[in-house]
């Protein structure tokens, strides 16, 4: 146990380095479909990247150049970092399903804030953490779980991607994006991996907080019933509070 904790807070460090390159990934990626990566600031044009000019991937999001704000407000990129490290200190789950679940918060917290930003859920960001979540799942198998713990993950990921896909097509803009069909690969590889009953759980708390989100801007009214809210926030947030709720 002391193993696995020490293991546990190690990743933090790395996990909080990394809200730069997050930051970036966001913003170069905040941009309608179709269109070319951003590279630079959208009021004077000056470049943007890890080494250049460094107050844009900081907390303030700002410019160096003009001042103007650059992504996404300023410290929430470092908000969910942070989180995201307390999650996987808290998270009782060994070693190599905690790798899985750092993969998957380094892909989808720039996703989402991408989706929140333009409503798309970028492929560079789904695919990759599908992919990863699904081996490093696999490679856990070689420690303590059981291969039927993993062949239920991946047919959990399957298919509520595959009912995720079923609904875009049926019922157009009222079902999920092809974007969160994606980014169902992985979250139901990571809810499956504990049983069905957890998957069944991050499902409905992710379908409740889209609710209520909903009910809140309309009686607040901003928003009418036409209104389109992006559903990956929710499916993150759905996602880490099942996982809370079952390994606490």
């Amino acid at each position: 146990m002391a193993v696995r904790r020490r293991a546990r807070l190690s990743v933090v460090p790395a996990i909080l380095a990394v809200s730069p390159l997050l930051r970036l990934a966001a913003l170069r990626h905040s941009v309608p479909s179709g269109t070319a990566s951003r590279t630079g600031c959208a009021a004077c044009g000056a470049p943007i990247s890890l080494t250049r000019p460094w107050p844009a991937l900081g907390p303030a999001a700002r410019c160096a150049g003009c001042r103007a704000r650059v992504g996404p407000p300023p410290g929430t990129i470092e908000l969910a970092t942070l989180a995201a490290a307390v999650l996987l200190v808290l998270v009782g789950s060994p070693v190599g399903v905690l790798a899985a679940l750092a993969w998957w918060l380094g892909w989808t917290v720039p996703a989402v804030f991408v989706d929140l930003a333009v409503h798309r859920l970028p492929d560079r960001f789904t695919l990759p953490a599908a992919a990863g979540t699904w081996l490093l799942l696999g490679v856990a198998v070689l420690g303590e779980a059981e291969l039927g713990t993993w062949l239920r993950a991946v047919i959990a990921g399957a298919g509520l991607a595959l009912f995720f896909a079923v609904s875009t097509l049926l019922l157009g803009r009222r079902g999920f994006g092809l974007g969160d069909a994606k980014l169902a690969l992985s979250v139901g590889a990571l809810l499956g991996w504990y049983g069905w009953p957890v998957l069944v759980l991050g499902l409905l708390l992710s379908s409740g907080l889209s609710a209520l989100v909903s009910v809140g801007m309309l009686v607040t009214r901003r928003a009418s019933w036409s209104t389109h809210l992006p559903f990956g926030p929710f499916l993150l947030l759905g996602t880490v509070g099942a996982l809370l709720l079952v390994t606490l």
